[in-house]
């Protein structure tokens, strides 16, 4: 059956009815707006938490189960190869502690969000030192950065799947390549393009990708997953360990102390906590919007609102786009420096239009449910 055509006003008069009167929300790199039928299953699974024996325990397995099986369905994996996680930084250390890194060096870019550094900044200790690649023209020298892959010295690369602060998506295609060629791992943060930017990592030699779901995945805080490569499964060694991820106790509670070290045979071995189930409820009725949307309307919807600021800053020698240009290079991050920063957010602030200012640039992260009206308000309050 061919679904529905993707509507985003019906989506926003759905999910989003507060937004009309309250001002455009343009902020979803920095949190995602839940949708009604989240907050609806917030409230509910809250109602549930406060008479917890009224929760049949095969209804927490199965939001787990649910969870996996969707955040595998938008990033193109199977729910065996993901693990739920409470953030991206978690999937990122998981990566930095668990993969068997030889002494040697891990390649980033320079200007990546903090969490694909501190983690593997900490792995001094093992040899290992972080080299961050120069920036050219303000954006990742992804040609440098491939260049260098292949020096005998690199272990492993880690990098955005799109970058925080300029919008830039990286070819994790050709970067991946690189990897595999060198015999390095490669490690992908990607909470800024999960949800609006197809991806089949099946296709791609990707070891590692983590995301959180608090931002454009619409989910709340504290709830995001894990990809690990199937072949890697075994190979990750869990630097926490606990009860949860044993095959003995992971699901069956009446013989917790039946001691086995035998870890889950899936991603599961990489969950060594009890998980926050309401959360993750709250999480798979967001993510749900997306899968019904479907990533690539979604991706093209936001092609198109973000090519309407691309198009005004080029248009302006006053303005400097900081986001590549071609659509290929961006997703729904767009940054651009107007001639008073500080003022321009002021103004956009003033009148309700929810933004943020990143490394010297305003930022504009627009969703599925935001309309070209709201994009357009916000290029005239910029344009003073």
């Amino acid at each position: 059956m061919t679904a529905p055509p993707f509507d985003p006003a019906a989506l926003r008069a759905a999910e989003y009815p507060w937004m009309d009167a309250e001002g455009p929300y343009l902020n979803a790199a920095s949190t995602g707006p839940m949708p009604r039928r989240a907050v609806a299953a917030a409230e509910a699974w809250a109602a549930r938490r406060a008479r917890p024996h009224t929760i049949p325990f095969e209804d927490l397995l199965g939001t787990a189960t649910v969870a996996r099986r969707q955040f595998a369905a938008l990033v193109g994996a199977d729910a065996d190869e993901i693990a739920l996680m409470p953030n991206t930084t978690y999937g990122l250390n998981l990566a930095a502690r668990g993969l068997p890194l030889r002494p040697g060096v891990v390649l980033t870019f320079d200007g990546e969000f903090p969490s694909c550094v501190y983690p593997f900044e900490a792995l001094a200790s093992r040899g290992i030192t972080l080299e961050r690649v120069p920036r050219r023209d303000g954006l990742p020298d992804e040609d440098a950065l491939v260049a260098a892959i292949a020096r005998p010295d690199v272990v492993a690369v880690v990098v955005s799947w799109v970058q925080f602060a300029t919008g830039y998506v990286a070819d994790l295609a050709r970067i991946g390549a690189a990897c595999r060629a060198a015999g390095a791992f490669c490690i992908v943060d990607g909470i800024q393009g999960c949800g609006v930017r197809p991806l089949d990592l099946h296709a791609l030699p990707v070891d590692v990708f983590a995301s959180g779901a608090q931002k454009w995945l619409l989910g709340p805080w504290g709830t995001g997953f894990v990809y690990v490569r199937r072949g890697l499964l075994e190979v990750v060694q869990p630097h926490d360990v606990g009860w949860a991820c044993m095959t003995g106790t992971a699901t069956d509670y009446r013989r917790l102390t039946d001691y086995a070290f035998d870890f889950l045979p899936d991603a599961r071995r990489f969950e060594v906590v009890t998980l926050a189930y309401h959360d993750f409820a709250v999480a798979n009725a967001a993510a749900a919007v997306l899968l019904e949307a479907g990533v690539p309307r979604v991706a093209a919807y936001l092609e198109a609102l973000t090519g309407r600021v691309v198009a005004w800053a080029q248009g302006r020698r006053d303005v400097r786009l900081v986001t590549p240009a071609d659509p290929a290079r961006r997703a729904g991050v767009v940054a651009l420096v107007p001639p008073d920063l500080e003022g321009a957010a002021a103004r956009l602030a003033a009148a309700g239009v929810a933004h943020t200012v990143r490394e010297g640039a305003v930022r504009l992260s627009p969703h599925a449910y935001n309309t070209p009206a709201d994009v357009d308000a916000a290029l005239a309050l910029l344009d003073g």
